[in-house]
């Protein structure tokens, strides 16, 4: 069996003052925290905006790939495009090429869809 023994917190007749020790907790009031929340974002506003010309796009255009445009018959698929023009075991690589080249968000195709096809 375990045991539980209770002291009591409050000694009648003694007083106690709060000492600051090495150990003390800080504790923030809800102004406190709101006021610390905006220096923060203000900060970090001030380094996105001084650092965002950092991140700009130059007006070159990068090299165009030659590609020419098929038309999707019925029952074709991405996998089937890609493999009559891929090397043997570079199939999935194609595909990529393909998706990337069109933006195509997944493998589904519809007849009569124009494909732009890397030449080569």
């Amino acid at each position: 069996m375990s045991t539980l023994s209770i002291s009591p917190a409050f000694v009648a007749g003694t007083a106690r003052t709060p000492r600051l020790t090495r150990n003390a907790t800080v504790r923030l009031t809800q102004r406190g925290r709101i006021v610390f929340l905006f220096a923060f974002l203000a900060i970090a506003l001030v380094v996105m905006v001084s650092l965002g010309g950092l991140a700009t796009a130059t007006l070159d255009s990068g090299t165009p790939e030659p590609v020419r445009v098929i038309e999707v018959q019925p029952g074709d698929t991405l996998y089937g495009i890609a493999g009559d023009l891929a090397e043997p075991g570079k199939v999935r690589e194609m595909v990529h090429r393909i998706q990337q080249l069109n933006s195509l968000p997944g493998g589904g195709l519809v007849a009569g869809q124009k494909l732009a096809i890397p030449q080569g």
